[in-house]
């Protein structure tokens, strides 16, 4: 597999430093990707470049992933518009945890293979680097006029930036064009990637080997994701779409694929999975034949969901949706944990109940009207009930005088109540 053919085709090269495909149809080469560890979790705008790294160690190459845990303590002004808040160590730490745990759901880093994947840590060779031996050794081999050129710092020099930039963030790009010259001396790394709006520091990277050792060392950057909208990719109304569960639910990170459009589609399923071009090519063909069907959306979700959580947590996923949009059991419901019922019901109508009243029993009818206004009248309930349009967890309600009890609560706190085919309403035992 070429790499560079590979990214090329799945539209997933921005820029290219002059000499990188003639160094990887050399040899084996070394690439690192920096992420740093504002969080303990990667969310999905870290995708991309993990996804640069997968297909880099499908094509034969050695993927390095740097945990930024020094440069983290600083805060990369790319992009930014103020300075990001710091993190302690004990933080740093945690989160540097959690991270490498989620990309070894990506690379193999157990190959017994030259290429296995490394994950470093530029806190490991920063911790006991002075500052005096740092500026003597790194800081005169880069001007401050080369420094200044960069996109990065014109933007917060600029009059777009009203908080302008301290000379913590000024020097992030010379600490990360250290990391470039310590992997190129200690791994043997040639290639640094990223995202766009890291082409100013990866270069200075090279700058700096050049100065450094007279060595070659190149860069690759990828597109920044958006959306068709414009908005930041990975960003919902509710926030920031996670690869940990504790954050997002299987259940909304899967949806989130499905309800991307048919434009978007299109070009995740290149960026985001692993699938051939003959596969995606067909899914296209299919698309444009059945646009209704959603095929490209169906195979994005699953391919993604399946590679960051598993395939059971897609079937989980799947068969939630059946509930809220499809003819579902009240077995299925009942399986459902309480972060995916939640999920699959958010926004919907939620009223509190007494736990107390449910212990000795409750009609449905009082229930329904006075003490959750599911039902404007007891009269409108009762009418509906004798159609067949109301639902108890799934279950039709026959008779408006049933007498609700704890036992029915699912996950021992809620009821499901729907009216008609579409209306829900969940009550909760408080």
């Amino acid at each position: 597999m070429n790499f560079v053919e590979e990214l090329r085709w799945r539209g997933m090269i921005h820029d290219m430093m002059p000499g990188t495909e003639e160094q990887l149809a050399k040899e084996m080469t070394s690439a690192y990707v920096g992420i740093d560890p504002t969080a303990d979790s990667l969310h999905i705008g870290h995708l991309v470049s993990v996804m640069m790294l997968r297909h880099f160690q499908r094509a034969g190459h050695r993927p390095v992933a740097l945990i930024g845990g020094a440069t983290g303590m600083i805060g990369d002004p790319s992009m930014k518009s103020a300075e990001r808040n710091l993190l302690d160590e004990s933080a740093l730490r945690h989160n540097q945890h959690c991270i490498g745990k989620q990309l070894a759901r990506f690379l193999d880093f157990e190959s017994k293979l030259p290429n296995a994947a490394k994950l470093v840590n530029n806190y490991d060779w920063m911790k006991d680097y002075t500052f005096l031996n740092f500026i003597r050794d790194i800081g005169k081999m880069i001007t401050v006029n080369y420094m200044m050129a960069k996109d990065s710092v014109k933007k917060r020099l600029g009059s777009e930036s009203k908080t302008g930039l301290s000379f913590t963030e000024f020097s992030y790009q010379l600490l990360q064009g250290y990391d470039f010259l310590y992997l190129y001396e200690h791994e043997s790394c040639r290639l640094q990637m990223g995202g766009s709006d890291q082409w100013g520091n990866i270069t200075t990277g090279t700058e700096l080997i050049r100065r450094k050792t007279g060595g070659e060392a190149y860069a690759l950057t990828c597109p920044l994701i958006t959306k068709a909208d414009g908005g930041k990719f990975g960003k919902t109304e509710s926030g920031n779409v996670w690869l940990d569960r504790r954050y997002t639910s299987p259940y909304k990170f899967c949806q989130f694929w499905l309800n991307v459009s048919d434009e978007e589609a299109a070009r995740y399923i290149r960026i985001f999975t692993a699938l051939s071009r003959e596969e995606i090519v067909a899914l296209e063909e299919e698309q444009a034949a059945a646009p209704h069907l959603r095929p490209l959306q169906k195979r994005l979700s699953r391919e993604v969901t399946v590679m960051v959580h598993s395939q059971a947590d897609y079937d989980a996923a799947v068969e939630a949706s059946g509930i809220l949009f499809g003819n579902s059991t009240s077995e299925m419901l009942k399986r459902l944990d309480e972060d995916t019922l939640l999920a699959v019901f958010e926004g919907v109508p939620q009223f509190g109940i007494s736990r107390d009243e449910l212990a000795g029993g409750i009609r449905a009818i009082d229930l329904c009207t006075e003490k959750a206004a599911v039902f404007s009248s007891k009269g409108e309930m009762r009418k509906l009930i004798q159609s067949g349009g109301v639902s108890l967890n799934k279950e039709k309600l026959t008779e408006p005088d049933q007498l609700i009890h704890s036992e029915s609560l699912l996950n021992n706190k809620y009821l499901l109540f729907q009216r008609g085919k579409k209306n829900y309403f969940l009550l909760i035992a408080k």
